[in-house]
C-alpha cells in the first residue's frame, strides 16, 4: 500500500469505521440529535461546532486538491451554518461524509512526488504534512465529541 493509500485509509477509518481509536465520527454522530449537537456544556464548543470545524479543514484543503485556491482561515473555522431541525443536521452530516470520501479519494491519487511537494506556499509545508495534520487534528476533536456526548447524556449540559 502506498503512502497515499495509507493516508486515504486512515481518513476513511476516522470517518467511517475500524479506526485504531476504536470508534469513528459516523458512529459517534449517528444517534446525536440536532438538539444535542447544539447543546452547550460549560464553555466548551458544541458537537456541531467541532464537527463543522473538522469538516471546514477537509473541505478547504479538498478545494485546493481540486485546483482551487486556499481560502480557508482559522478565524472562520467555527462559524458553522444554522441548524434548526433534525433534517438540517442530517443534511450537514451527509455533506461531512461526502467531503470525507472525496478527500480520501483525492489523497489516494497523490503520487509520492505530489505528497512531497508544497501544498501552496512554503509556510504550509508539503501535501503529506498537511493531510497528516488534518487527520491528527480531526482525531483530537473526535475525542472531544465523545466526551461531550457523554456529558450531555449524563445531564452535565447547561440548563
Amino acid at each position: 500500500m502506498t503512502f497515499s493509500e495509507q493516508l486515504a485509509d486512515a481518513i476513511r477509518r476516522l470517518h467511517f469505521g475500524k479506526s485504531w481509536v476504536a470508534t469513528d465520527l459516523k458512529k459517534q454522530l449517528a444517534d446525536v440529535t440536532w438538539e444535542e449537537a447544539l447543546t452547550k456544556v460549560a464553555s466548551l464548543n458544541t458537537i456541531m461546532a467541532l464537527t463543522y470545524h473538522m469538516h471546514y479543514y477537509f473541505a478547504g484543503v479538498l478545494a485546493v486538491m481540486r485546483g482551487g485556491d486556499l481560502t480557508i482561515r482559522d478565524k472562520f473555522s467555527f462559524d458553522h451554518p444554522t441548524i434548526n431541525s433534525q433534517e438540517d443536521w442530517e443534511k450537514f452530516l451527509d455533506l461531512v461524509w461526502e467531503t470525507a470520501e472525496s478527500f480520501a479519494k483525492e489523497t489516494e491519487q497523490m503520487g509520492q512526488d505530489k505528497l512531497e511537494s508544497l501544498m501552496t506556499e512554503e509556510k504550509y509545508g508539503s501535501w503529506f504534512r498537511n493531510v497528516l495534520v488534518i487527520l491528527e487534528h480531526a482525531q483530537y476533536h473526535l475525542g472531544q465529541i465523545v466526551l461531550l456526548k457523554k456529558l450531555i447524556r449524563e445531564g452535565q449540559a447547561e440548563q
